[in-house]
């Protein structure tokens, strides 16, 4: 699709008040959903996709840009589009999750996104927030240094986006939905891919390959130098980027440096990551830079995204890279192993294929030992601001629940259905988006009685009945502008106990602590790291312990937060924040846009 730029003159006319950007550009992208036929596993099914391609198209910007984003739905029912990690400043009308911040793109109509860019910079990515749709439809951000900056280590040789996926045999809002009105758990998926591709271990994929250049096969536009897929086939960039009928392969020169942007795109399931014989050094997660780790293996939740640099140094011929689950709780899975290939230029395959070794799918202590060592850079470049003056504090428990089914009819444990809740309240999503009642005073959409602490039991303990049946009903917290605010996500033993990845969008906060537990808020915080935490938009909370993070609340509008096991986020596991105006124009929401999609 057509992809446009704009002199940066004219292009930051409307962003300059916003004090934002002093040298951006604004791009223009088309995504056109359409159902398209793709061969899987041996066999053909019809699935949802951006522009016909699995992943979709790569939005690339620099930092502090503007892209508008006109997405026409062909499908055949209505969804929208959020921008992962990008904290849209004064911007929540176009973050996109269904009925929060805006009601669906009806089928056969479009909408154009305003995607404003400010701090963030390194990979996030798009995908779609209605029901499980973004099991298809999904794609990578790229954010490169602003103009005349560069990163904070050396420029790397080429770079390569893999995006982690999960593949259904079935349509999988059917399944989801089969799954909430039976009240038991949804099917698991049949596989996971990389770059769409499920790799040469499963059915059917036996590792053959059509190789076809990126560049020259696409067409390319660039910023910076870098070569870019706009809109199109793929969401790799760089020379080396490969096309594969079944599995995928990175093409690499004996030598180089690349940067790996690795997103997780996975529905259910944490994963580790690795690539045999090379090491890997994670220099950024969530878009934000941290000291550098190097190790032979990671652990990536849904949601988050990591820049990982990857010297090309063994010998040349072929290597697996390869992507396994972590589940840490009593819940069903899907424990195989989705591959790649790293393939050096001019290396024939050799008869085995090296694999790397990854940690067994239950070993949290191998998953601990990675992300506790993520800290944030916070150099004189790249300063952190963390809030030490906290006036606002939120203590959420983070729980699997059931729901009571008459005469016990239901799939789910004792005859009941599965729920999930924060602070025992299961999130029930309105009919007419949030946003919309917030800002024009509509009344009986949503209750603004969201507690600042639950229920208090013993969390990670021994569970009575009483606290397993949470309430429903569509409560959301206010927070005024300007507070420091400071959440405390407690993990519980109930009915199943597993590790959170929880998501807040509109902002970036900084994860200051985590143990295992219950929260002792006399010992806990004297365990805090104040001084080098990562900023990050998706954290894992422990599973039976907790996870403390910071932020300030300047970012004024309605912001999702939720569990991104999207099987938690259908039961309820999320809530509402809303930060309302500060005293001045620029610290208010900015205008309603003279459209938005219906509610219906």
């Amino acid at each position: 699709m057509e992809f446009k730029k704009m002199s940066w003159v004219l292009a930051c006319v409307g962003f300059m008040f916003l004090g934002l950007c002093k040298a951006c550009d604004t791009h223009y992208y088309d995504f056109v959903l359409t159902e398209s036929n793709f061969t899987r596993l041996c066999e053909t099914k019809t699935i949802l996709t951006v522009n016909g391609t699995l992943p979709g198209p790569t939005i690339t910007v620099r930092k502090g840009d503007i892209a508008f984003v006109n997405v026409h739905n062909q499908g055949s029912y209505g969804l929208t589009i959020h921008w992962h990690g990008v904290k849209q400043p004064r911007n929540p009308w176009y973050d996109g999750p269904e009925n929060v911040t805006q009601c669906p793109i009806q089928a056969g109509s479009n909408f154009t996104y305003k995607v404003i860019f400010s701090t963030e910079e390194g990979t996030l990515w798009w995908h779609a927030h209605s029901d499980w749709t973004r099991a298809t439809v999904y794609g990578a951000i790229i954010i490169l240094p602003a103009l005349n900056t560069t990163y904070p280590f050396a420029t790397p040789d080429g770079e390569e986006t893999l995006v982690l996926g999960s593949w259904y045999k079935g349509d999988v809002n059917e399944i989801i939905a089969n799954a909430l009105a039976t009240g038991g758990d949804p099917n698991v998926s049949d596989a996971f891919t990389i770059n769409g591709e499920p790799g040469h271990l499963y059915k059917c994929s036996n590792g053959a390959t059509l190789t076809k250049d990126f560049n020259s096969a696409l067409g390319m536009s660039s910023v910076g130098g870098i070569a870019l897929g706009i809109a199109v086939g793929m969401s790799s960039v760089g020379g080396g980027a490969r096309w594969a009928a079944t599995t995928y392969r990175w093409v690499v020169d004996y030598g180089k440096t690349y940067l790996l942007r690795l997103v997780s795109a996975v529905l259910n399931e944490e994963q580790f990551f690795a690539i045999a014989n090379h090491n890997l050094t994670v220099v950024a997660q969530d878009a934000a830079y941290i000291k550098p780790i190097t190790t032979s293996y990671l652990m990536i939740t849904p949601g988050q995204t990591m820049d990982i640099l990857v010297v090309a140094n063994q010998s040349p011929s072929h290597y697996d890279v390869a992507s396994t689950p972590f589940v840490d709780g009593d819940v069903a899975y899907n424990n195989s192993t989705t591959t790649a290939i790293l393939q050096y230029n001019g290396s024939t395959t050799p008869s085995t294929i090296p694999t790397p070794i990854l940690p067994d799918f239950d070993d949290g202590t191998a998953a601990s030992n990675f992300t506790t060592q993520v800290r944030a850079l916070a150099s004189k470049d790249y300063p952190i601001n963390v809030p030490l003056n906290i006036t606002h504090t939120l203590f959420i428990s983070v729980s699997v629940n059931e729901r009571i089914c008459p005469n016990s009819s239901c799939d789910g444990p004792d005859g009941n259905a599965l729920a999930a809740s924060l602070s025992n309240i299961s999130f029930v999503t309105p009919s007419i988006d949030i946003l919309q009642a917030y800002s024009g005073a509509i009344y009986g959409v949503y209750s603004a009685n969201f507690p600042h602490r639950p229920f208090f039991f013993n969390f990670t303990g021994h569970v009575r009945n009483d606290t397993i049946y949470p309430y429903f009903g569509t409560m959301v917290r206010t927070i005024k502008y300007g507070e420091e605010v400071e959440i405390i996500y407690q993990g519980t033993n109930m009915i199943a106990a597993e590790n959170h990845p929880m998501h807040l969008h509109g902002f970036s906060f900084y994860l200051v602590g985590t143990g295992s537990g219950n929260f002792d808020p006399n010992q806990a915080p004297k365990t805090y790291n104040l001084v080098d935490p990562p900023e990050v938009n998706t954290i894992g909370v422990p599973k039976n312990g907790w996870a403390a993070v910071r932020f300030k609340a300047d970012n004024p509008g309605v912001w999702f937060m939720h569990c991104h096991l999207e099987r938690h986020a259908s039961w309820g596991m999320a809530t509402v924040l809303i930060v309302t105006n500060g005293n001045t124009n620029e610290t208010s929401m900015l205008p309603a846009p003279a459209y938005m999609p219906p509610c219906k």
